[in-house]
C-alpha cells in the first residue's frame, strides 16, 4: 500500500467514526473527540486509539466493537488493533469546533 492508499484508507476510517454516535450525546465519535489517533501501515494493519466518555459508559463495550467490525471490513484493511485509553482523560475542550456549536457550547 503506498502513501496516497494510506491516506485514502484513513479518511474511510474517519468515515466509519463520523457515522457511529455516542447514544447520550447527538454528536459523533470522531467529532466527540473520542478518537485520539488512526494509524495504518503498509500492509494494511490499522491502529486505533480511542476514548470513551466515561470508564463506566453504557456503551463501553459495544460502542468499541462496532467500530472495530466496521473497520474491519473496509477494502484494504487486514487487522484492526483498537486500544482504549483514558490517558488523558476525555473531556469537553476534544470536542470539535463544530460538534461544539450544535450542542450549544460555544
Amino acid at each position: 500500500m503506498n502513501s496516497d492508499e494510506i491516506r485514502q484508507l484513513e479518511e474511510k476510517i474517519e468515515n466509519v467514526c463520523k457515522n457511529l454516535y455516542d447514544p447520550e450525546i447527538p454528536v459523533n465519535i470522531y467529532d466527540l473527540g473520542l478518537i485520539y489517533d488512526i494509524k495504518v501501515s503498509e500492509d494494511g494493519k490499522v491502529k486505533i486509539v480511542m476514548t470513551l466518555t466515561a470508564p463506566n459508559c453504557p456503551v463501553a463495550e459495544s460502542l468499541p466493537a462496532q467500530l472495530k467490525e466496521e473497520v474491519s471490513v473496509l477494502n484494504g484493511v487486514k487487522d484492526v488493533d483498537l486500544e482504549i485509553t483514558f490517558d488523558p482523560p476525555w473531556n469537553q475542550d476534544m470536542i470539535s469546533e463544530e460538534a461544539k456549536l450544535m450542542l450549544g457550547l460555544l
